[in-house]
């Protein structure tokens, strides 16, 4: 047994169902589960440490959890910088089907890294494109290389242009191909139990490029092989128009008439859901991917997230795609929600600890991970410790208020599985500078064309 003990935390941020907040605070953990968990008048353990952590000067949080993503766009952020969703996606479309297995693992390197770097242990990729031979082996493989949890979502598109949907013929894929797909992915990769670094989730791309049956079908056999289910909902007035048009009814509705509920679902966005909708969320479980700076980059709007709170459905946060939003901080995105509800509700809408709970245990939730969120005994040991000596702390009376109001920060170190992803605030696992180089000459070529 291999034990390491984190000591002299200025905060411990637990977000254990007590919410502690432990000045002084120490955990241990065994082989990457945490066994203990304490403050200054608490009894240390007997059994000494094989290493110990000296978390003096900092803030200590549990892993940050992002619940939605599409690391391949690393590769073209700012491009179609001022159009709504569906132009901009008929911009890239075109560059993105010019990607292949190289550029699906190098852009999914940059982006977990990305995360990483900002305090994320654990993240979702929604993967909804295969050109050129690309599968999403490759994203598994950019993971394990970055040493963070993945749950990585095989997306389809099957109904293109010439059929009323909205991307190319030459993007979407036969549905027997997707669904044997489906099967292959979940078979070989999916980890059902505690602590496992990749999940899979079957993940039809959205409402307006797939068709009712695939929708079905892919339900159906996500429920066969016990994993979840992703895609995006009700992200803007024009998603929300083409439901109405095509299928006579809203998105929530329609997610509902296909199976598309459950507590074994998460949807993105969900930016324009109504009250009835947030309850049928709420009362089956469905759970949802906030994404804030996308929405705001996209003008889509502002998802009623404090509405959904109340109401009890369970809300993750998520970056979305590097060309929608274009960055991958998820403490970013931590700020952004909260202010957003302020916007909208008051300046008493959202404080910043619930802003930092939908970013962890919200997270977890949504995911269907209890092994993760929390620091408390039990736990994976994932967590994120943030330095509160420099300038952006200076003169902050409540240090866990103070990082999500007086940002940027950037995490010091962070442990997944109780193993060193990023120290002394630069990755451990790879060469991230020399991997950069490659990344920048790929975008240069795949825009070019």
């Amino acid at each position: 047994m291999h034990r390491v003990m984190l000591k002299n935390a200025d905060v411990l941020v637990t977000m254990d169902e007590d919410r502690r907040e432990i000045s002084d605070g120490w955990f241990c953990f065994d082989d990457g589960v945490l066994s203990a968990v304490g403050g200054r008048d608490d009894p240390l353990p007997d059994e000494p440490a094989d290493r110990v952590i000296d978390a003096r000067g900092h803030v200590v949080t549990p892993g940050l959890i992002n619940t939605h993503h599409h690391l391949f766009q690393s590769l073209t952020r700012t491009l179609a910088a001022d159009l709504p969703l569906f132009g901009w996606l008929k911009t890239l479309y075109p560059i993105w089907s010019r990607m292949g297995p190289r550029e699906m693992r190098v852009s999914a390197i940059t982006g977990l890294a990305e995360l990483a770097l900002s305090g994320c242990t654990c993240s979702s990729d929604h993967l909804y494109l295969f050109p050129n031979g690309a599968r999403l082996d490759d994203t598994i493989v950019a993971a394990g290389l970055v040493g963070v949890r993945l749950h990585a979502s095989r997306g389809s598109m099957s109904i293109g242009e010439s059929v009323g949907g909205l991307p190319p013929d030459a993007l979407v894929e036969h549905e027997t191909d997707i669904l044997n797909d489906c099967i292959r992915v979940a078979d070989t990769f999916d980890d059902p139990g505690p602590g496992a670094m990749v999940r899979i989730v079957l993940a039809p791309c959205s409402p307006f490029s797939v068709s009712r049956d695939l929708m079905r079908e892919t339900a159906n056999l996500a429920r066969d092989k016990g994993v979840m289910l992703h895609t995006h909902l009700a992200e803007n007035d024009e998603d929300v128009a083409y439901s109405l048009e095509r299928f006579g009814c809203r998105p929530g509705q329609y997610a509902e008439n296909l199976g598309w509920v459950g507590d074994d679902v998460w949807h993105a966005h969900c930016v324009k859901l109504n009250g009835s909708e947030i309850d049928l969320f709420a009362r089956t479980g469905t759970g949802i991917a906030h994404c804030p700076c996308s929405n705001c980059r996209l003008a889509s709007g502002i998802a009623p997230v404090r509405a959904m709170r109340d109401a009890g459905v369970r809300v993750g946060l998520g970056v979305d795609g590097s060309a929608s939003n274009d960055g991958g901080d998820l403490m970013a995105e931590v700020r952004q929600a909260m202010l957003l509800q302020r916007v909208v509700g008051g300046a008493s809408a959202m404080s910043a600890r619930e802003a930092l709970e939908i970013a962890t245990l919200g997270g977890a939730r949504t995911l269907r991970r209890p092994d993760l969120g929390s620091l408390e005994v039990g736990k994976r040991a994932d967590f994120a410790m943030w330095p509160v000596d420099g300038p952006a702390m200076a003169g902050v009376s409540d240090l866990v208020t103070g990082l999500i109001l007086s940002g940027p920060h950037r995490p010091s170190a962070v442990w997944v599985e109780g193993r060193p992803v990023v120290q002394d605030g630069q990755l451990t696992t790879m060469d991230l500078p020399m991997h950069l180089e490659q990344h920048r000459a790929l975008s240069r070529e795949l825009i070019e064309g």
